[in-house]
């Protein structure tokens, strides 16, 4: 059973609505600058329970979706068209899409540079991949952000592991644990994965909390 079957009711009807209106870390914001409007399918690797298909319509593109999780797949198959799969194993032909993206998902996945080369796979040259993730240098077990004007940085960045240490008990890390993957190992992924870079983007303040990419299947 996929971890978040057992998170999927308190997903969707309490940390989503409980979260800050607005766009506050920057997640839309890093949607439309690196996705641009486009048309044809784009898939949302990890799409839990689908918040962010109407984005990805609004932007022109026809949003689905591919997840582990059955119950999150339940609440998302309302808002877009879905499918239960692993990212590592995606059942799509080589080259067959224009674009993927990845939204706060990847340090939900223990091997993500093996959805990374998944996604190179599936993509045409050419084709415009989108990660947007929590920042590898200011969010993880190493991280206090307890305080919003200054987040304490502890030992644990370098190691690279699996953690459900955090500091606050009202998150999704505290229930299911991530993934730690420090900056260097993160973009050098999407280097052996095949991809060029072509954007970064930094969101949340006074400490930047996402950091997104906009790459480009070479």
């Amino acid at each position: 059973m996929a971890v978040y079957d057992a998170i999927a009711d308190w997903y969707e009807t309490e940390f989503l609505p409980g979260s800050t209106p607005g766009d506050p870390i920057g997640i839309r914001a890093a949607i439309e600058a690196l996705l641009e409007p486009g048309r044809g399918p784009v898939l949302e690797l990890g799409c839990g329970t689908g918040v962010h298909a109407a984005q990805l319509a609004e932007l022109g593109w026809t949003p689905l979706g591919v997840d582990l999780s059955t119950r999150m797949l339940t609440y998302a198959k309302k808002r877009l068209p879905v499918a239960r799969g692993d990212a590592t194993r995606l059942p799509i032909r080589d080259g067959a899409l224009g674009a993927l993206v990845a939204i706060m998902v990847h340090t939900d996945m223990p091997d993500y540079p093996a959805v990374l080369r998944e996604a190179a796979r599936v993509l045409r040259p050419g084709g415009t991949f989108v990660h947007v993730g929590v920042h590898p240098a200011f969010c993880g077990g190493f991280a206090d952000r307890s305080d919003p004007a200054a987040v304490v940085i502890r030992p644990g960045y370098v190691d690279g592991h699996w953690t459900k240490d955090s500091w606050t008990t009202e998150g999704v890390r505290n229930r299911v644990g991530a993934t730690h993957y420090p900056l260097p190992e993160l973009l050098g992924a999407f280097l052996a994965a095949g991809f060029a870079f072509r954007e970064f983007r930094e969101g949340g303040a006074p400490v930047p909390t996402t950091l997104s990419i906009g790459a480009v299947r070479s």
